[in-house]
This record gives C-alpha cells, structure tokens and sequence, in this order.
C-alpha cells in the first residue's frame, strides 16, 4: 500500500507559493497530516553541457530545501517531506495527486509555466487531479484578521454537492467558522413567434430551489451539529453569485474531471480569496 503524502504543495520559492505553502502549513496542520513540498525542474536546451545541468539541478534542490525549510521553522513538529522531479511539474503533481489527501497550489503555478492568470500548472492540476485542489487567490495566505470571513460552498444538482459540502464542512469545522451555502437558479428563456419569454414561473423555481437546497444540506447539518450554516438561493449565474461573497475564507466548488465547469473556471480568473476545486475520486473502474 502507497504512503499517503499528506498535503501535496507545489513550491518554486516565488511569492505565490509562498502563500500556497502558508496555506498547506495550515492544512496539513489542521488535518493532523504530514506535508510534501514538490518542486518539479527541467533542462531547457536538450542534451549536452552537463555542468551547466548540474548547476540547475543543485538550484532546484535548494528551492526545495528552502521550502521545506521553511514549513519546518514555521509549523514545529509538523512531518515534513521534499519530492524533487525532473521533468512537467503538471505530470508529476498529476501523478501525485492519486497519494495526496490535498493539493495546494498558488495562482501563478511554478516558475516559468505561467503565462495565463493563474497559470498553466494550477489549472491542469485542479482539472486533473485525484484529491481536492486549492488555489490560492486573492488574500492567499491563510487569513489572520480577528473575523474572518465564512467558508463558501457554491453547489448545483449535478450529481456533485455532497462532495463539495463534506470538503466545505470540514473546513468550517476545522477552522471554527460558519458556512455558507449558496445555490444559484437561472431561468430558461422559451422563444415563440419571435419573442423571447420565460419558460416558468420564478417564484416557482425560488421556491423549487430553496426546497432543493434545504433537502440537500439536511443531512450534513446533522452531521455537524455544532456548525452554523447558512443558505443563499438566488437568481443569477452561479458563478457571479458565489464570487460575490467578497469576504469568504475560501470558496469551494465542484468541478468534472478533466475540465472546468463554467462555475470553477470563473472563480479561478476572479475569486478574491483561494478557491476549492472538488470532485470525487475516480473509481477503479475510471
């Protein structure tokens, strides 16, 4: 059987990972788990000139020297591991994820692979691995102000909302903060002769959607009794509804595998706090 990895945080000494490694010392803490920071580098100029190789090579094992330095100075007592890989850092933390309970990962992704606005590693990573991924956005580090805001869970009928409540529940346990629960309704438009109308009733898809809402985090309110939750239903795209909650600690989403729903692809470019891409882990079956 494989060692568990703990929380997985992808580290190239830039000031997003710092933050994202802040955010996995707490994680990992919280969650009574070992840390592994991951720093992934390669040889840009195909073969040839091994010494100028195995200065890079000695350059990347003090960046991860460095991180891992860093969690064991700022987190005391807390298990911490180093993984060092040649080669895609997307590879490798896609490969990883399958041993991690969690992965960290700042907005920009490591060193020299971002070019988008939260760069390529982070975002492959959060659509293709196998274990809950966090980007760290916005505030990054984990928030210190003597009232922080709520854990956000933004869920949809579509098969994924428990996933997204067990991980978002826990962390408003774990870190002794209320949750949110939003679920955003978008009525459909019917067209006839020319014109545009709207299919139902809303106050029919209001209440139809509160109902809905109320039946799903039921049984997660019993399973955690002591945690204030509150609900939000309300018409509008999903992803403008739950980016709104400016003061959310994190926010948590479901997401297919493989791809971004339209939801965790919006909060990635414009979440102001760290986002949590959540889906269940594929089966031996795929």
């Amino acid at each position: 059987m494989e060692q568990s990895l703990g929380v997985l945080v992808g580290y190239d000494g830039s000031d997003h990972s710092m933050q994202a490694l802040d955010w996995a010392m707490d994680e990992a803490e919280l969650r009574r788990l070992s840390l592994t920071v991951c720093h992934a580098w390669q040889w840009p100029y195909g073969e040839g000139d091994p010494g100028g190789r195995d200065s890079l090579r000695r350059a990347a094992e003090h960046v991860l020297w460095h991180g891992a330095d860093c969690a064991r100075t700022g987190a005391g007592g807390l298990d911490v591991r180093g993984d060092l890989y040649e080669g895609s850092p997307t590879e490798r933390l896609e490969e990883l994820s399958g041993q991690a309970e969690l992965i960290v990962l700042g907005s920009r992704g490591l060193r020299g692979m971002a070019r988008a606005v939260i760069g390529s590693v982070a975002s492959h990573a959060a659509a293709h691995a196998r274990c809950p991924v966090i980007v760290v956005r916005g505030r990054g580090a984990l928030p210190r102000t003597p009232d922080p805001g709520p854990i956000v869970a933004g869920v949809a009928d579509d098969g994924k909302a428990d996933a997204v409540l067990g991980f978002a529940c826990e962390e408003a346990a774990m870190r002794r903060l209320p949750l949110l629960v939003v679920h955003a309704w978008h009525q459909p438009p019917v067209a006839w002769a020319g014109m545009t109308y709207p299919a139902l009733d809303p106050m029919a898809l209001q209440e139809a959607s509160e109902d809905w809402l109320a039946a799903t985090v039921a049984p997660w309110r019993s399973r955690h009794p002591g945690l204030a939750v509150e609900l939000r239903v309300a018409n509008a795209r999903a992803a403008e509804t739950v980016a709104a909650v400016a003061e959310a600690t994190l926010v948590v989403v479901g997401s297919p595998h493989g791809r971004f729903g339209s939801v965790a692809s919006g909060l990635l470019r414009q979440a102001p706090c760290p986002v949590a891409i959540v889906r269940a882990r594929p089966t031996a079956d795929g």
